[in-house]
């Protein structure tokens, strides 16, 4: 099938199938093809010389691995032909794509822990070492690396591997990551060198708002296995143990939150390369590291991603020299250091915003976010910190020689290297940047864990923030490896530290005044992000290795309901977070009880575990009975008759629609009394965590679009579009982060990089553009695009596991035009807003035409004042 091609399989949620901790990984392929309504029909696998044969399938996501299993350091060599509809021959065969186990038992592991010597206080670096000799050529070499820290491994002189804060940050009591490289080309007959630079990371350096560190231990650690194969088979195995030797890093100070300091008059040239003298230098001292814990990534690691240019060099009020990027990001500044005399000194601090000309740090609380180079005399050169990240817009540079300009300076962007899939455009410039800085404020805090904000001193792995952002982001990237490590840090801390209880940031650190406890929308990550996953991906297999996970929650959750799911008072619960009402020292202030909250999302979230035991061919009887007695619950107590809220809020209203919480007869007046509320408060936003990504659904669904279309188009604080308004380029934590007059919000918490709000997005890729999954992993698609007033087109792209998928539509008065994409081997529904039927359409490209009624502005009453009808 000449017209039909396939591209390269892909291995599990890999991007790089390279040191993998799966036997029998799943594979998925996506074929590409003009050809209308085509579907496979078959496929054959082929694993070295394994062959699947022609298998009589339409799958092709996730199939199982039928070969036989791979044992550790195991190559094979997988690709992949199909057959589609009509067609007796099959498309050519996929390129090759090489799958390599990493190190699977425990006994594969030789190495040793070793520990620098302790070089002062602080938080300096440090630099280990040994030379090794290979008397044969060298057929192949993997590095297996991890660390108690952050480490960044080199051989022969040359850095190995593009990654950044390696090993990352999981739950290491129980989990420890460790990296597979391909080194083959560093290495040579003869003699080599291989060294580690090591510093603090999240292990042992300052975590949480707390001013504490040495949460896991006192000492930094490498745990490095070099595995090199010659000719003749055999292979030369270099570790970590008590030969290698280590000195004081030339980076004297290198923390996550206050930054790092390179004095380059202390450099070592040439340290990681054979022949250099490490006589003074200290041997290293052994430690222990339980190779139990030891795991291979599921997803890609942190990387640098892309550079952002200086957009102005300007003079604060004060005198200080302020370069703006133009854009609030995550990662570090790389400079060109002019030719200066030695020990001069250049100190650049970072921070999101101005404040009144100044650079507003108060916002960062402990974290220095500064860093700092002492030159060297020894002429110009490239400089970029290696160990931190800071989340900026602007810098402040002092002590720099001469004129600062901007070619002498970039920002370099780190986040987890997720693959972008999804894509969103609309007339509205506003809204389209709006969606832009909920991209960026992804990027931001996808840095090795979903994270709640990265520039102060917290940074943690909010459970309550990517529950409720979980949809948009898998809409924008793939973000199921990464999430996949994630969720089972959860897990683990959940069952085997918390007794069922899920901590409210993961990995979990006791910074708080308070118990652990479950708390409603935090612990429901638990259930509601691998539900959020499955739908989006088809992968039945998360659910499997999350059940234990999902259920015990429930469980917990009931627990804390009582007997008559009536969440008694007492304890401290999130609720509504940032609620708009709520004052800035008081941000569980919502106007919705939290016990409200509860009731509603432990209802949620007891049919989503039912539905899941379904998946899995499970008995949810008992989450489903729970389910509706916490429905019920919510509706005797919250919910009159006529299906008004007791607590008039656009969060209760929205939780009690869309957590499908309401009989039919209360439905219909409730989603009046939604929009009404939406009304009486001035058709701002008046929600907080829980409620903001549910309200504009919510309206969409009772049939209030117009008031959904007012709500994100209002441009006055608090509302989405208030802070593009005040130049915002990322999500804020608070509606008015910033004041209309400049200043920083007060509260003692106001991040200016803090996706959670940004969870409307999703409401713009299913209701604005119209593109959603009809079935898990967009086997089957939905398309059902709402035109409303304001907005006259919109667009929206993601690349589903079958292929790219793609809606966008224009309205030019009452002329309605719609192109749609669907991929091979699905269909779609498409659902035009001109109320006629459904329409069913297969894979390809199809377009339509409608004339339609697009939805009127809603109507305000006298009391809004039209300042253009004055003018």
């Amino acid at each position: 099938m000449s017209d039909v091609t396939v591209a390269p399989v892909t291995v599990e949620h890999h991007r790089e199938p390279l040191g993998i901790g799966d036997i029998r990984p799943r594979l998925s392929w996506v074929t590409s093809t003009e050809l209308p309504d085509w579907h496979q029909t078959a496929y054959e696998l082929e694993v070295d010389d394994w062959s699947s044969g022609r298998v009589a399938s339409d799958e092709s996501v996730l199939v199982p691995w039928g070969a036989p299993p791979l044992t550790s350091r195991e190559r094979r060599s997988v690709r992949v032909r199909v057959w589609g509809t009509g067609a007796a021959e099959p498309s050519a065969w996929s390129e090759d794509v090489v799958v390599e186990a990493g190190l699977l038992e425990p006994a594969d592991w030789t190495a040793t822990l070793v520990r620098p010597v302790p070089v002062g206080e602080g938080e300096p670096a440090a630099l280990l070492r040994r030379e090794f000799v290979l008397d044969r050529p060298v057929v192949r070499a993997r590095l297996y690396a991890t660390a108690q820290g952050v480490y960044e491994a080199e051989l022969n002189g040359a850095v190995v591997g593009d990654q950044v804060l390696a090993p990352g940050w999981t739950s290491y009591r129980h989990r420890l990551r460790y990296q597979t490289h391909d080194v083959t080309g560093l290495l040579r007959e003869g003699a080599n060198a291989i060294g580690v630079h090591l510093a603090d990371g999240w292990f042992t350096g300052f975590l949480g708002f707390t001013g504490k560190r040495d949460w896991y231990g006192d000492r930094t650690g490498a745990f490095v296995q070099l595995e090199v194969e010659h000719p003749d088979g055999s292979r030369t195995v270099v570790t970590t143990d008590g030969s290698w030797r280590s000195a004081p890093s030339p980076l004297t100070r290198a923390g996550l939150y206050n930054g790092e300091t390179f004095d380059s008059r202390r450099e070592l040239p040439g340290w990681s390369a054979p022949a250099f003298d490490d006589g003074d230098w200290a041997p290293v001292e052994t430690g222990s590291l339980d190779v139990g814990t030891l795991v291979a990534p599921t997803g890609p690691p942190v990387r640098r991603t892309g550079t952002v240019p200086v957009r102005e060099i300007s003079t604060s009020p004060s005198g200080a020299t302020l370069v703006d990027f133009g854009q609030n990001l995550v990662g570090r500044i790389r400079f060109a250091l002019p030719d200066a005399p030695a020990g001069t000194e250049i100190t650049v601090r970072h921070a999101e915003v101005l404040e009144h000309g100044e650079l507003g740090t108060r916002p960062l609380k402990a974290a220095r976010a500064t860093d700092v180079v002492v030159l060297d005399g020894n002429g110009p050169r490239t400089w970029e910190p290696r160990f931190t990240s800071h989340g900026f817009r602007y810098a402040e540079v002092s002590g720099w020689p001469g004129e600062l300009t901007a070619d002498a300076l970039e920002a370099v962007v780190l986040h987890t290297d997720l693959r972008r899939t999804g894509t969103f455009s609309c007339s509205d410039p506003d809204v389209e940047r709006l969606h832009e800085n909920v991209v960026w404020g992804m990027r931001g805090n996808f840095l090795d864990l979903p994270t709640d904000c990265p520039q102060r001193d917290e940074r943690l792995g909010w459970t309550g923030d990517l529950q409720v952002f979980a949809p948009t982001a898998s809409f924008l990237y793939d973000t199921t490896g990464m999430l996949r490590s994630w969720l089972a840090d959860l897990a683990v801390e959940q069952l085997e530290d918390h007794d069922g209880i899920v901590p409210m940031y993961v990995p979990f650190l006791p910074l708080l005044p308070f118990p652990l406890q479950a708390d409603v929308g935090w612990g429901d990550a638990a259930v509601v992000v691998p539900w959020v996953l499955y739908q989006r991906t088809g992968d039945a297999g998360l659910l499997a290795d999350q059940w234990a996970s999902m259920t015990a929650w429930i469980d917990v959750f009931a627990a804390r309901a009582g007997a008559d799911l009536d969440f008694p008072e007492g304890g401290f619960s999130f609720g509504d977070w940032l609620d708009t009402a709520a004052p800035p020292d008081n941000p569980a202030a919502a106007r919705t009880p939290w016990q409200c909250v509860a009731t509603a999302y432990l209802a949620r979230s007891a049919r989503t575990v039912a539905e899941a035991a379904e998946v899995l061919g499970r008995d949810g009887t008992r989450f489903a009975d729970l389910a509706e007695r916490a429905a019920q619950r919510f509706r005797a107590e919250y919910v009159t008759p006529t299906g008004r809220v007791t607590f008039p809020s656009q969060t209760a209203y929205a939780l009690a629609l869309e957590f499908d919480l309401l009989t039919p007869e209360q439905r219909e007046h409730a989603g009046a009394l939604l929009a009404e509320q939406v009304l009486k408060d001035g058709f701002h936003i008046a929600t907080g965590f829980l409620g903001t990504p549910l309200v504009t659904d919510a309206l969409t669904s009772a049939g209030e679009l117009p008031t959904a279309y007012e709500l994100l188009l209002q441009r006055e604080n608090p509302s989405w579009l208030y802070p593009v308004t005040m130049g915002a380029t990322t999500i804020w934590e608070r509606w008015d982060s910033m004041l209309p007059d400049g200043t920083i919000n007060p509260g003692e918490m106001t991040s200016f990089n803090h996706y959670a709000l940004g969870a409307v997005a999703d409401w713009l890729h299913r209701t604005v553009a119209g593109l959603a999954p009809a079935a898990p992993g967009y086997r089957r698609l939905r398309v059902a695009p709402r035109p409303g007033p304001g907005i006259t087109a919109a667009a929206a792209t993601h690349d589903t596991p079958y292929g790219p998928a793609s809606v966008s539509w224009t309205v030019d008065g009452s002329d309605f035009a719609l192109d749609v994409v669907v991929p091979p081997s699905t269909t779609a529904e498409v659902v035009l807003p001109d109320g006629g039927a459904p329409v069913e359409v297969g894979s390809g490209r199809h377009s339509f035409t409608r004339e339609i009624t697009v939805p009127a502005p809603v109507e305000k009453p006298a009391l809004f004042f039209d300042p253009d009808a004055h003018s």
